[in-house]
């Protein structure tokens, strides 16, 4: 089993940063990818954000293609989102997620990822 917490959420203005936190726990050996996904009110959640951790491939949708950066550590257990020049349409419950995925658009599907942080909110107002 893999725990995840999620920390960095908060309110920024528009046009402002910030940087989301998410450290695994447990038996990562079992996983290959970790991601971020978010949830706004009324609507479905949606892929951020990926990184295939032994390849350190990331992958983004095209939403936030040059505004975010999804990094990790070198322990390979905690991965980070910056995200620069926010807009209110990036207002929503950001969640982390790990699992064994495969490669090729994998990412992009919640039902790949066996493992899910308590999610932490962002508002850009």
């Amino acid at each position: 089993h893999v725990q995840l917490v999620e920390s960095g959420g908060g309110l920024v203005q528009p046009g402002g940063s910030l940087r989301l936190s998410c450290e695994a726990s447990g038996n990562t050996a079992n996983t290959n990818c970790m991601g971020w996904f978010r949830q706004a009110p009324g609507k479905e959640r949606e892929p951020v954000a990926a990184i295939y951790t032994g390849a350190d491939s990331t992958h983004y949708v095209d939403s936030v293609k040059g505004r975010f950066t999804i990094s990790q550590d070198g322990s390979r257990t905690t991965v980070y989102l910056q995200m620069n020049t926010l807009t209110p349409e990036d207002t929503a419950m950001y969640y982390c997620a790990a699992g064994f995925v495969p490669f090729s658009k994998g990412w992009v599907e919640a039902t790949n990822f066996d493992y899910w942080g308590q999610g932490t909110q962002v508002t850009v107002s």
